[in-house]
């Protein structure tokens, strides 16, 4: 396309980036928000149409785009129409000009540059006046969430009673900052994220009408990075079209946007789940090599990771035209062969390894140590396998024991190994967020085995026993060994350590917490060790107290329970239905907890049905 200068010389016209080119100019064009269309084609029909609107979602999903063409279906006018319409197929004397944003009756205020009540008292005293050419005044208020209260409050009126030819049009992607005054005045309409496989098909049909090729792979990585933004895929994928040197292809895309490719991904998995450790720190290395960042490759196994426990449940997820084939049959594969117990366990490691990877100063190194702990929990029992073998008398060395994915042959139940002695596993908490397992001798499995005691030594006389004083939670234990309950709970509450050395305690205290309290723990350290010790305040904020720490451990363990993929299954089935305790089977005490009350999750009504 070109375009005539002044002086009558033939100029290519400016270029127009892909989002704005190809943004939608009637409801017909909107993708994937179909429930809204629908429900603003019957209000006009009925002539049932709000005084005020409430765009919320994502960015990218359409907002400011939907607000112009609502304004623009507020004031449609033709030859032949001389009212409200949202069928807009036949451009309208406004509808350009709306469109462009030029229009001197529809008014764009941005909030985040506009938040106070001086900006609001300037619509108020405008709402007045009629419009100057359209039927309504439209004000179409983006990011309106960004406003002070008092422009709130300053606008409610006027929203609660708005004269005959005034509209409003919100538009936010932060819902809940909005005053419930302002929500329940208006009518809401939830733009949904876009599903990834109309993202692809949309980008192809660009694709045709700029004349550029690509590659169905490529596409699926814009539109899985996208995620859900139409904007963000038009803005990667125009990104992607000046990065190549002709068609798109997903190398392209994959070099640009620094993903791992996605069948080594899965290779990746694979050698994770055998607990082959050196194939899986020889492919992620590979990986790295070529320019994957590690936070990125992690990310990526938690997705693919997440795929096939939702194949598991649901095998029509692998229709999804977003997802390669090899993410298909192999992951389909993978579903079948795994247990989600496994599953479950991989995914809690891989979210805890990737926040400790964004924050390591070694991302390579902090990258491989999760990738260790993952290989080496494959290769564990869970902890019903281990019963299941307990319970049938089979034994088990270290190196025979039963895969953690259900799909390797069980031990032999004969052999050395076997008939020695039987191995009892329980769970441990040293890996990470996965589950460790210990070996605890049971009692001997077969009379004929021939057993070999070793000599013993006489025993030496045991030392007079001394309290030693680590942390705060060696304080609190001796607390709870000398029954002085009341100190217990006050030193969890209100003391934050700062630094505890032989003899030497430093601490900061709480707000709230009792004027006595360092007196207390001098008295009873004196005590309870059998010496003295100088306690000292600090100016320093302090660690966590206690009953925090306890607090922080709690809601993780909710997190973690709700992201298991079976309590979640059940949460479906069950409506209503919510985790309101957390409990390990066989684990160790928490000297940490105030009490030995269960902490509730917070928000469990009454009403509900409880898991």
């Amino acid at each position: 396309m070109e375009t005539s200068g002044t002086d009558g010389t033939k100029r290519p016209a400016a270029y127009r980036v892909l989002a704005r080119k190809y943004r939608p100019r009637d409801f017909t064009a909107l993708i994937g928000q179909e429930p809204m269309v629908r429900t603003l084609t019957n209000a006009f029909s009925t002539g049932r149409i709000a005084q005020a609107w409430m765009l919320t979602g994502v960015r990218g999903v359409g907002k400011t785009t939907t607000a112009r063409i609502l304004a623009r279906a507020l004031n449609y006018k033709t030859d032949a129409i001389d009212q409200p319409s949202v069928d807009l197929t036949v451009p309208g004397v406004h509808c350009e000009a709306i469109m462009e944003g030029r229009h001197v009756d529809v008014i764009e205020m941005d909030a985040a540059s506009h938040t106070g009540i001086d900006d609001i008292r300037d619509i108020i005293e405008q709402v007045r006046y009629a419009p100057v050419s359209a039927r309504y005044k439209v004000y179409i208020i983006d990011e309106v969430h960004m406003l002070s209260n008092q422009a709130f409050n300053g606008l409610l009126k006027t929203l609660e009673e708005p004269p005959p030819h005034v509209k409003f049009i919100f538009a936010t992607t932060e819902i809940r900052k909005v005053p419930i005054t302002i929500l329940s005045r208006c009518q809401r309409f939830d733009l949904r994220r876009i599903d990834a496989a109309l993202i692809k098909q949309d980008l192809a049909r660009i694709g045709g009408l700029e004349g550029v090729e690509a590659e169905d792979d490529a596409l699926a990585m814009i539109a899985r990075a996208a995620e859900g933004s139409m904007r963000d895929a038009q803005s990667i994928f125009d990104q992607a079209i000046a990065h190549s040197s002709g068609k798109v292809t997903a190398e392209t895309v994959r070099d640009m946007l620094g993903l791992a490719d996605r069948a080594r991904i899965i290779d990746l998995f694979e050698t994770l789940m055998k607990g082959d450790v050196a194939a899986a720190l020889g492919e992620f290395r590979a990986q790295y090599d070529a320019g994957a960042d590690p936070a990125t490759v992690l990310t990526e196994l938690a997705e693919f990771n997440h795929l096939v426990t939702r194949m598991r449940f649901v095998p029509a997820a692998g229709d999804d035209p977003s997802l390669s084939q090899d993410e298909r049959t192999r992951g389909l594969d993978f579903s079948t062969s795994l247990s989600v117990r496994v599953l479950s366990r991989t995914w809690q490691m891989l979210l805890k390894g990737i926040s400790e990877v964004q924050t390591a100063n070694r991302p390579i190194n902090a990258a491989e140590m999760v990738l260790i702990r993952i290989a080496h929990a494959a290769t564990l029992p869970t902890l019903d396998e281990a019963l299941k073998a307990i319970e049938s008398g089979a034994a088990a060395a270290p190196a025979g024991a039963p895969r953690g994915n259900g799909g390797a042959p069980a031990p032999s139940s004969s052999g050395p190994a076997a008939s020695a002695v039987g191995q009892q596993y329980m769970p441990a908490s040293s890996n990470g967020g996965g589950q460790a397992m210990r070996l605890v001798s049971s009692q001997p499995a077969a009379e004929s085995a021939p057993v070999f005691e070793a000599p013993q030594a006489a025993p030496e006389p045991e030392a007079e026993p001394q309290a030693r004083i680590r942390s705060l939670a060696d304080i609190a234990a001796l607390a709870d060994a000398n029954r002085d309950k009341l100190f217990e709970i006050n030193l969890k509450k209100y003391v934050r350590p700062v630094s505890i050395q032989d003899g030497h305690i430093e601490v900061a205290l709480t707000q709230d917490a009792p004027k006595s309290l360092l007196n207390d723990l001098s008295v009873r350290l004196k005590e309870w060790t059998g010496r003295r010790w100088l306690i000292t305040t600090s100016k320093e904020p302090g660690g966590q107290t206690l009953s925090e720490i306890a607090t922080a451990r709690r809601d993780a363990q909710f997190t973690d329970a709700r992201n298991d993929p079976a309590v979640a299954a059940i949460l479906s089935r069950f409506p209503g239905a919510k985790v309101i305790d957390v409990r390990i089977p066989d684990a160790p005490e928490d000297n940490d907890d105030e009490t030995a009350e269960p902490m509730p999750d917070p928000g469990v009504g009454d009403e509900d049905d409880e898991l």
